[in-house]
C-alpha cells in the first residue's frame, strides 16, 4: 500500500458539488492499494499514520503525531499512486489492486484508523472527487508498506 500524508490546516472532499467529508485540521491521506497488499500492509500504514511525528511542538520541531494534536484524518482512495511511469508517456496501472480488493482494504484501513481513536472522514471509493486542502508547512510524507 502507498499512502501520501499531507499535513492540513483544513480539508474537505466534494462529490458532485456536495461535501462528503471534512476535517478542521490533521492529515489528508491519499491511499493506493497495490496488487498483493493485505491487512498487514494496512496495519503498518495505520500505525504510521497515527503515530508519525510530523506536527510541530512548542519549539516548532516536528515532534507530535496527529493524535497528539487532536487532529483528524481525511482518507481519499487514489489508485493513481500505483502508476508505473518507467516506460512510455502514459502511466500503467497494472500494479493497482483489483477494485473489489482495493475497496475492501481501503475500508479496512479507515476502520482500523478510526478504531485507534482518531476521527476519520473519507471520500467515496472510486468516485470522481474534488479534494480541497490547505497543506500546512507544506508537509507531505510518502509511505510505502512494501518498502519497510
Amino acid at each position: 500500500m502507498i499512502a501520501v500524508l499531507q499535513r492540513a490546516a483544513e480539508a474537505r472532499v466534494d462529490i458532485d458539488g456536495q461535501t462528503v467529508g471534512a476535517i478542521p485540521h490533521g492529515l489528508v491521506v491519499l491511499l493506493g492499494v497495490v496488487e498483493g497488499d493485505d491487512e498487514d500492509d494496512a496495519d503498518y500504514l495505520v500505525d504510521k499514520t497515527a503515530n508519525l511525528r510530523i506536527f510541530n511542538d512548542a519549539d516548532e520541531k516536528m515532534n507530535l503525531s496527529v493524535q497528539d494534536v487532536d487532529g483528524s484524518v481525511l482518507v481519499i482512495s487514489q489508485f493513481t499512486l500505483c502508476a508505473d511511469t518507467r516506460k512510455g508517456r502514459r502511466p500503467s496501472y497494472i500494479r493497482a489492486a483489483e477494485p473489489g480488493e482495493a475497496a475492501r482494504l481501503y475500508d479496512y484501513y479507515r476502520a482500523q484508523l478510526a478504531g485507534s481513536g482518531i476521527p476519520v472522514e473519507s471520500g467515496e471509493f472510486g468516485a470522481m472527487m474534488d479534494v480541497h486542502l490547505v497543506n500546512q508547512g507544506p508537509v507531505t510524507i510518502i509511505l510505502d508498506s512494501n518498502n519497510r
